[in-house]
């Protein structure tokens, strides 16, 4: 019974985070579309060249988290080693998974920011929004790993939201391109 106890309030905790992250990037997101209106939009090409170089936020935190797990190995004489021969300490193991969940959202989110240069004229204000909510969700939950769950859950959802909510919106503008 306290096990599960404990379970529900972790979950509520992890919900709260989530859905909190959800609506921070709804009005982050609503607040730079309102205000990106106007002025003539860049090429296409200037949008893409405006995106990969704000990606450039988003790749530094891959880079962050290897470079984590390399200084980590490096002072541990049971990692030093590498990966491929035995169970990795418990410091390895967690900045491992970090960066394994970095990674993961660095893709999604790199691949969201062009779908987006390549969906909306204005995009380039929008592509910052969603890299800078990508750094602060990054340190978010690298910050908050520590503590479990709940800790990490903001962190995470500030990070994955923004690219779910940009893919969303760029598939609502290609379906109504396609209706008119």
């Amino acid at each position: 019974m306290a096990d599960e106890r404990a379970f529900k309030a972790v979950q509520r905790c992890v919900a709260i985070g989530m859905a909190s992250a959800l609506l921070l990037t709804i009005v982050v997101l609503g607040l730079v579309a309102f205000a990106a209106h106007g002025g003539s939009p860049p090429p296409f090409p200037q949008r893409l060249q405006d995106a990969l170089r704000l990606d450039l936020l988003v790749i530094l935190w891959v880079a962050a988290g290897i470079a984590n797990v390399a200084r980590l190995r490096f002072s541990s004489a049971k990692d030093i080693g590498g990966s491929g021969g035995q169970q990795a300490s418990d410091q390895v193991r967690i900045a491992n998974a970090i960066l394994e969940n970095s990674f993961e959202q660095a893709a999604l989110a790199i691949v969201t920011h062009l779908i987006v240069a390549a969906t909306f004229a204005g995009s380039t204000p929008l592509i910052a929004a969603l890299a800078c909510l990508f750094a602060v969700g990054r340190l978010l939950f690298w910050t908050g790993y520590k503590r479990g769950a709940s800790g990490r859950a903001f962190g995470f959802a500030l990070t994955f939201y923004p690219s779910v909510v940009a893919l969303l919106a760029c598939a609502l503008a290609a379906l109504a391109a396609l209706l008119k």
